[in-house]
């Protein structure tokens, strides 16, 4: 019997998903080519894996009683790879990220350029989302690891990198560019831009604990297009730190009158899986 590895790891991801669709995706396949490998495994099998229907796919009774011995296998692949990898010093591999637009901007190409110099064999790829995306692509693993906002799903192993300071902006007009501290407040007293990808955020969070009903008139999840709002005197807006590093923008920002931050980490579904590329790269996350 010729098992495949590629059919066994098809097989899993379909029944992680429940649907073809979402594992070709994962695995880079054609929804047809994923239907064509379980088929096969069917057939080689003699039994039935997965039952089809217009929702998805789910597991046969024979399908349940057999996936836990597939992803043993594929696991043990990628185990295999992993020490093939280390003998040959990590000359080729794939890590994949998912991050928000702050880290992609100021941290992550400082690191991949430090880990390039040492693994010049090694790809990236770079998903940019909201933090449920994240979280998401990093539990259905989609990604190797991610940043993220702490607290996040608990079964995650989290690294904390840093405090990030939220900040109000302000043109440079305001009448309250001038003062050391912003009083939370006066946010309500002017035009609001909110920053918002989806699910939601620490502004929203911050408003909610201190009762704030802000004048919201443009949400978008861009911060750069808030901050050239803000420029054009469009409102005021609340932002990280880190994504006010280095911006062409002219603006203020301020310290607001109560603590308000974000604890950002690094996350992996579990570290001990991971692939030796991922390991090494976790090494050289030293920016702070």
């Amino acid at each position: 019997m010729d098992i495949s590895i590629q059919k066994l790891t098809a097989f899993v991801k379909a029944a992680e998903f429940g649907s073809f669709t979402k594992a070709a995706e994962l695995l880079h396949y054609s929804q047809s080519g994923i239907s064509r490998m379980i088929a096969d495994l069917e057939t080689d099998w003699g039994t039935a894996l997965l039952e089809r229907s217009k929702a998805g796919v789910r597991l046969t009774s024979d399908g349940l009683c057999l996936l836990q011995y597939a992803k043993n296998v594929c696991e043990a692949s990628d185990r295999l790879i992993e020490r093939i990898d280390e003998l040959n010093g990590l000359r080729s591999g794939m890590i994949r990220i998912g991050t928000f637009s702050s880290v992609a901007t100021h941290w992550l190409p400082n690191i991949i350029s430090k880990f390039q110099k040492d693994y010049p064999g090694i790809d990236y790829e770079l998903l940019l989302g909201d933090y449920s995306e994240i979280e998401e692509w990093i539990a259905n693993g989609r990604v190797d690891c991610g940043f993220l906002r702490l607290p996040t799903t608990p079964d995650f192993e989290t690294t904390f990198l840093k405090r990030d300071e939220l900040r109000i902006i302000l043109p440079k007009s305001h009448p309250l560019a001038d003062v050391e501290i912003f009083p939370i407040e006066s946010i309500c007293d002017y035009p609001f831009i909110l920053l918002e990808h989806g699910s939601k955020t620490e502004v929203s969070e911050l408003f909610e604990r201190f009762s704030i009903s802000p004048r919201v008139h443009f949400t978008t999840w861009d911060d750069y297009a808030i901050m050239s709002m803000v420029e054009s005197g469009l409102g005021i807006s609340i932002l990280p730190s880190l994504i006010l590093q280095r911006i062409p923008y002219d603006i203020v920002s301020k310290k607001l009158s109560v603590p308000a931050y974000r604890d950002i980490a690094l996350t992996l579904k579990d570290k001990k899986t991971a692939s030796l590329a991922v390991k090494r790269f976790i090494d050289y996350i030293d920016i702070l």
